[in-house]
């Protein structure tokens, strides 16, 4: 933090904000090539290990894109800065999904999964964001809470591990496999590390010119903090739905709110209690919720595909979402 700090200072306010908007171009660079190159070499290591695309997508890929959101969280309840926390993990997952999933569809034409993948997932994902919405109504979110989503993490994980056994007993003999790829796993974490870092730098360009504008830090987590964690996504899922990678992407999205929810808060929420916000409790959960409920009914609706208009509805979603937000209910 003190070495960007130092690296987009300037000796006038103008000349603060120049630097940090090359910053943000410049990262924002550096994310687009870098979630290519990981999306590229993973999707490959993956058929080199036997693993499955969609199991791919909602762990390495979920995992890997969602460490800015959990990042930002953890680091918020270190610093006491909950609010931050808990609004960069409720708005990024609304902005995953009506909004990622949205853009992806719009561009690519149409996303396409498979009706065992969504159900498990989308159930995660669901149950997930009702467990949330449950411990809200208390108040904070507190130790007792904490360990809930984490253990039911953990339950998520082992059965994403029984459906990989049942994919390589169901796949075993039918395609033989390459042999693991040095150099792919090199690029793999080499792609990664660029979106960390850009990433970082993303985040922190963007709040510095967000706190310069006087947006209040609620705000910031909903919308700021939450977009600009979510890039990875963004591009991970978007480059996924262009390469014809759909279970890769739909899986990155939905393995990345469960996560973000059961790791993001969860953990943080064992160190200190997280804060509930009231909107956060009355409107923005219950909103989460909503999309990705909305999610599963376009899908359907689509014969298992989430198509160009489904993507229009779901940008529609949450174009309407942020207007209330800041303008109506603010």
């Amino acid at each position: 933090m003190r070495v960007l700090k130092k690296f987009f200072s300037g000796d006038n306010l103008l000349e603060r904000v120049l630097i940090l908007i090359v910053g943000l171009v410049a990262s924002l660079i550096l994310v687009i090539k870098s979630a290519d190159l990981f999306v590229d070499n993973l999707v490959d290591l993956g058929s080199s290990l036997g693993i499955s695309e969609v199991i791919l997508g909602v762990t390495a890929s979920a995992i890997g894109t969602s460490l800015p959101e959990f990042g930002s969280a953890l680091i918020a309840s270190l610093s006491g800065s909950t609010d931050i926390g808990v609004g960069c993990v409720i708005g990024s997952n609304i902005w995953n999904i009506a909004g990622i999933l949205g853009i992806s569809s719009v561009v690519a034409g149409i996303i396409e999964t498979n009706a065992d993948g969504l159900k498990r997932d989308f159930s995660a994902t669901l149950v997930t964001g009702l467990i949330l919405l449950f411990f809200m109504f208390f108040g904070n979110i507190g130790k007792i809470a904490a360990l809930v989503m984490v253990l039911t993490y953990a339950v998520y994980l082992w059965r994403l591990i029984k459906a990989q056994k049942t994919y390589s007993d169901e796949n075993s003999g039918k395609n033989e496999r390459e042999p693991l790829d040095l150099k792919k796993l090199a690029l793999t974490v080499v792609g990664f590390a660029g979106l960390v870092i850009g990433c970082r730098i993303l985040v922190y360009t963007g709040v510095e010119l967000a706190d310069i504008a006087g947006i209040p830090a609620m705000i910031m987590g909903l919308f700021t903090l939450a977009i600009g964690t979510s890039i990875p996504e963004l591009v991970v899922t978007l480059s996924s739905a262009v390469k014809g990678l759909h279970e890769l992407s739909i899986g990155t999205v939905l393995g990345s709110n469960t996560f973000n929810i059961l790791v993001g808060i969860g953990v943080p929420a064992l160190i200190a209690p997280v804060p509930v916000e009231r909107l956060s409790l009355t409107f923005d959960a219950p909103v989460m919720i909503l999309v990705t409920v909305l999610l599963v009914l376009l899908i359907r609706q689509g014969d298992m595909k989430l198509k160009r208009t489904g993507g229009i509805v779901l940008l529609a979603v949450y174009i309407s979402y942020v207007i209330m937000r800041l303008f109506v209910l603010a």
